[in-house]
């Protein structure tokens, strides 16, 4: 459940902006909290965008003195459609990013579908990364280090079907979620009716739901492709091993998930070199927004920053 009481107050973002990458393709992304503290990129869920940003984390990234940076995946809000040719790739847009905006070294955050894309970047990026935090990550589907269970079977059978057809089912995507703008309120509580207890007691935030829905309406208004381009992501060996990851890896799953269970959490501890697994009992899918406090303390640890600083 949530640790901070909760509000109908939804902060807005400090900042929102795109960059320009190599060969025209653009990368959006919103800030929160303070302009000089210390860096901490958050990846968004599937489907998510820059605005996935719980009320709580928004106010402790101001209490607590981050500088909060929610990137957008390829295909979502301002970012460009783009198949990478594997998840490593992204690490080198997030460099790109943080070289822009003048960051240095940094600690990284992702939710569900952004929890690969936060591996990715502690393996690729070990001198830059301070610390990684998963919440309800997505383990490998496929390769020597595939888990089973959840949605991995599903997301191997559709991950080829989708690279060939990622563009026009991004627009179709986009066409739906506009057909059923209007009905938004009922969408969430039918979803929320398929959700486990514990999401649904994060659903009753009016905060929460307002946060989801923002994100989603605001997100799809250019671009739709990242849904489907994390499945042919997902669905495919990511290019880099779980094993030689280097960065503290910090993992969160709630035991009564039944989107990505507490067995790919435990499948990413064993094979990620001392990864710490939290398991949250009674918590669903989305137990891990209701975590901020405890995330930020293991970030923000002082001794992780002691290199930067001196």
């Amino acid at each position: 459940m949530p640790d901070r009481p909760r509000s109908d107050e939804l902060p807005e973002p400090r900042y929102e902006g795109v960059l320009r990458l190599k060969r025209g393709r653009d990368l959006g992304y919103a800030e929160y909290g303070l302009a000089n503290g210390r860096p901490l990129l958050w990846f968004h869920g599937t489907p998510g965008a820059r605005r996935q940003i719980a009320p709580t984390m928004r106010r402790a990234a101001s209490e607590r003195g981050v500088r909060l940076i929610a990137v957008e995946r390829p295909g979502i809000g301002d970012s460009t459609p783009y198949l990478y040719r594997g998840l490593a790739e992204w690490a080198a847009d997030v460099s790109t990013l943080c070289d822009a905006l003048e960051i240095g070294r940094f600690a990284v955050a992702g939710l569900s579908g952004g929890g690969p894309y936060a591996l990715a970047c502690a393996h690729e990026l070990p001198e830059r990364v301070v610390a990684v935090a998963v919440l309800g990550g997505v383990a490998p589907a496929a390769g020597r280090e595939a888990a089973a269970g959840g949605t991995s079977a599903l997301t191997r059978l559709l991950s080829p079907v989708f690279r060939r057809r990622y563009a026009r089912s991004g627009v179709r995507l986009r066409r739906l979620v506009r057909l059923v703008r209007p009905y938004a309120d009922q969408a969430t509580d039918l979803f929320a009716s398929f959700m486990p207890p514990g999401d649904q007691r994060i659903f009753e935030d009016p905060a929460i739901r307002a946060m989801f829905l923002d994100d989603l309406i605001n997100g799809s208004q250019r671009f739709m492709h990242a849904v489907v381009l994390d499945v042919v992501h997902f669905g495919r060996p990511w290019g880099f091993s779980l094993g030689d990851i280097r960065v503290p890896v910090h993992l969160w799953y709630g035991d009564a998930d039944n989107i990505v269970p507490v067995a790919h959490g435990e499948h990413l501890a064993k094979r990620i070199p001392n990864a710490v697994l939290r398991i949250r009992p009674g918590e669903g899918h989305l137990g891990g927004l209701g975590a901020t406090d405890e995330v930020l303390d293991v970030l923000l640890e002082p001794e992780r920053w002691k290199e930067q600083e001196e």
